[in-house]
């Protein structure tokens, strides 16, 4: 098969560098910038993050083909600072946006638990307790009704 090994796409080689940045030499203020084991995920959230700051003229990202486990990660900047730096600053505004909404995920798991997990009032008061509708069209036979009645319906998996 032409797929390489799992680990591969992941695991960095001995001296292998996560990141190389290379100045662009045609546009001023930008490089392209080579992630290694990294696919979509992080390209798309790194483009959003350096587009949402007002130095960055231009963010944007490419997997040149999906058997090679990198992207190119082109910025340009207006010159107050330089793209490496720039990446750097939305690497930790990303990672402080991604632990506050893992903070927020984990609080409204806690109160599920807190609430007994099957919803509030047990298993007759949960607005799936007695009709196995998801998508709550109103057919609950518990009068629990539709959606909003329940604090945590949406929380039913």
């Amino acid at each position: 098969m032409n797929a390489p090994n799992r680990y591969e796409l992941y695991v960095l080689d001995e001296g292998e560098a996560p990141v190389e940045v290379n100045e662009d030499t045609k546009i001023p203020n930008a490089a392209t910038i080579k992630i290694l084991k990294q696919d979509h995920t992080l390209g798309n959230m790194l483009r959003g993050q350096l587009l949402s700051m007002p130095q960055v003229l231009f963010a944007g990202y490419k997997v040149p083909h999906p058997l090679h486990p990198h992207f190119l990660l082109k910025i340009q900047t207006d010159g107050t600072s330089p793209p490496d730096v720039v990446l750097s600053e939305a690497c930790n505004q990303l990672i402080g946006t991604l632990s506050s909404l893992e903070s927020q995920f984990k609080r409204e798991f806690s109160f599920k638990e807190v609430d007994g997990g099957a919803g509030a009032g047990g298993a007759a008061g949960g607005a799936f307790a007695t009709s196995d509708d998801p998508y709550g069209t109103g057919t609950s036979t518990s009068g629990a009704g539709a959606w909003g009645n329940n604090r945590d319906d949406y929380l039913d998996f």
